[in-house]
């Protein structure tokens, strides 16, 4: 017993981190090895490499380029986009504490439902001020 620590529990906490460390090498190693298998393929030419006009032309959304200057972007449709990904970001938070609410007031009482309540203001407020400051107009 080290400071009153098992030293069993400790084995246990540290394996938890030898998981996470197989993994990240696996995150790390699996797209490393195919780039290194690609590029091993293409010194022996078993991997093609025909570049053409047609595979180095500029192809966006099956159509055809008209002009050769860049078109303008209409922000709106950005600015809808991060919207909807910031308000529906929240039901990632929202729907793991609504399934295990029961268990959660059971232990914490009411305090569950206030800090909930404090996250839905926050959104709500947010989504006020971006309609006040009229970004969810087309107009």
């Amino acid at each position: 017993m080290i400071l009153g620590i098992e030293l069993a529990a400790l084995d246990k906490y540290f394996a938890q981190y030898g998981v996470i460390a197989v993994f990240a090498s696996l995150a790390v190693a699996i797209p490393a090895g195919m780039f290194l298998i690609s590029w091993a393929l293409s010194l022996v030419k078993i991997r093609p490499d025909n570049p053409s006009d047609v595979k180095s032309s500029i192809y966006e959304c099956g159509f055809e380029t008209i002009d050769t200057r860049w078109n303008t972007f209409n922000f709106r449709y950005y600015s809808i986009a991060l919207l909807f990904v910031i308000f529906d970001v929240e039901v990632v938070f929202l729907f793991p504490w609504a399934a295990s609410f029961g268990t959660l007031s059971a232990e914490f009482g009411l305090f569950v439902l206030g800090e909930m309540g404090v996250f839905m203001g926050i959104l709500i407020l947010g989504w006020v001020y971006a309609w006040k400051k009229g970004s969810l107009e087309w107009n």
